[in-house]
This record gives C-alpha cells, sequence and structure tokens, in this order.
C-alpha cells in the first residue's frame, strides 16, 4: 500500500510538472525581419532563461500578426507598420505600443541598374523610374510592413503599378529575395534580411539611405481586456526586457556579416 501511495505521490509531481510546463508559454506574432535576420535567436534566449518561459514565435507579415493579435491568437506582436499598429491600438486590440528599434528600407536589383534609380534625387523619383523603365519589379504582395511600405511609396508617385513587369507574389521577404535574383528584378527590402541573404544573392543595393525608408519596430501587448486569456503579465515582461539596456545591447551588438541590422530606440 506505501508503494502504490509512492507512487501515486510521484505521478502527481511529474503530472503538475508538465502542466507548469504547458502554462508558462508566451505566443508572439513578429514580422519576418526580426525572424529571418536571426535577431530573435539572439534576443528570446536570454529573456527565456531569465523567466523560464518558453516564446512560441509565429513569424508571418505585419498584416497577418496584427490580425493574429485581433484575434486574440497570439499574448503580443512585434512589428513595423507604423499606421497599422496605431490602428490596431485605436480599436482596442492592442494596449501599450512602444519603440523598440529601427533600420530602414533599401530598393535591391541587378548591379547594372537597367532601371537607372541610382541616379533618382530621392525614393519617389525611383520609384517612379521603375514604372518608366517597366524592369521586372517583385512585390511581397502580402500585406506586410514591407508591402505596406512599398504600397505608400506607390502612392506618393501617383503612379499604380501594373503589367507583366510587376510581380505580386504573396511571399515572405527570403523567397522574394530568391525570385527577385533569379529574374535579375528590382524589390523593396529591410536591410536586415538583404543581409542575412546576400551571399547567396548576385542583387546589389541600388538605392538606399533616404528619409522615406525609415523602418521603425514597436512592441504592442494583446488587450486582455478584449481577450482575457492573454498573458498581459508575461507580455509586459517580454517588452520591459527588449527595451531594457540588456535587451537594447543585444539589439546594438546583433550584427550579419560584421554590418549592424537594427538601432535601439530606447536606450542609446
Amino acid at each position: 500500500m506505501k508503494k502504490i501511495f509512492q507512487l501515486l505521490v510521484a505521478c502527481l509531481i511529474l503530472f503538475s510538472g508538465f502542466v507548469s510546463a504547458e502554462e508558462i508559454r508566451l505566443k508572439m506574432a513578429t514580422t519576418t525581419s526580426t525572424d529571418n535576420s536571426g535577431l530573435l535567436a539572439v534576443l528570446n534566449p536570454p529573456f527565456e532563461n531569465k523567466y523560464d518561459v518558453k516564446l512560441d514565435v509565429i513569424s508571418v507579415g505585419t498584416g497577418k500578426a496584427i490580425r493574429l493579435g485581433k484575434n486574440g491568437d497570439v499574448d503580443l506582436i512585434f512589428v513595423h507598420a507604423p499606421e497599422a499598429e496605431r490602428k490596431f491600438v485605436a480599436e482596442g486590440s492592442g494596449i501599450e505600443r512602444e519603440p523598440v528599434m529601427h533600420n530602414d528600407f533599401v530598393i535591391v536589383g541587378p548591379a547594372i541598374d537597367p532601371a537607372g534609380l541610382k541616379n533618382a534625387n530621392n525614393v519617389v523619383d525611383a520609384m517612379s523610374e521603375l514604372v518608366d523603365a517597366n524592369h521586372v519589379f517583385v512585390s511581397r504582395g502580402d500585406d506586410s510592413g514591407t508591402h505596406k511600405k512599398e504600397k505608400s511609396l506607390w502612392k506618393m508617385t501617383g503612379k499604380e503599378p501594373s503589367g507583366d513587369w510587376y510581380l505580386a507574389v504573396g511571399q515572405g521577404m527570403g523567397v522574394v529575395l530568391r525570385i527577385a535574383d533569379d529574374k535579375e528584378a528590382y524589390t523593396l527590402t529591410d536591410r536586415g534580411t538583404y543581409l542575412a541573404y546576400k551571399d547567396k544573392l548576385k542583387l546589389r543595393v541600388i538605392f538606399e539611405n533616404d528619409p522615406g525608408l525609415f523602418n521603425p519596430y514597436h512592441v504592442i501587448m494583446v488587450n486582455p481586456g478584449k481577450h482575457p486569456h492573454a498573458k498581459i503579465d508575461m507580455a509586459r515582461k517580454y517588452s520591459d526586457f527588449i527595451r531594457s539596456r540588456e535587451g537594447q545591447d543585444l539589439i546594438r551588438n546583433f550584427k550579419v556579416n560584421d554590418e549592424i541590422i537594427f538601432h535601439p530606440d530606447v536606450i542609446k
């Protein structure tokens, strides 16, 4: 009888351990650039170790990440589309939108630059040259932060990209870069993902360093008032961590091919 009792106690302890481990999971939807660049592989483990939590990361375009937040399928989002982020908060789906870091977008394409973008005065002129040249341009076409930026740039030109030269493929940034490379085409990309893939591509940065290509990232917690199951306390700990001295230093020191990818926006 004593042995049976001891066995039951051991089973209860083991079972409670499984339950506890299952409960300490934090779901985050984020843009592909934070994942494809390799940043999350550096940023997340120290947080997981510090709080004994497992981060379940869903890496998608910003538009889908925001939809996951609206549906309450995740606890927080880490994205880069300011207008859509503000709407997410204004509608009551998210709370405490906080700045984390920034990098920039670049236009990449064939080294010979057949559309002549290198001579453009600004990014709007560069996008206008793409329409006039009708050289193949590959768009993500997936409602991601990069796609939203691209659409805003087309709008500023007053021209509508259409025709066989404009390919909206509905894919993530890594796949788009490979397609553009195969087709010797242009595309808009965040600098971090391009650098992560650079060694595998013939594409080169053709246009860069324009204020219109600024690319800020924010972290936003899912509103527990709308989704009571959201792990608000742990989500806030993550937000605080990536904005703390430790988190900002990890972001600052993260490099790909000896190049800085993201610049911290909280602690300089």
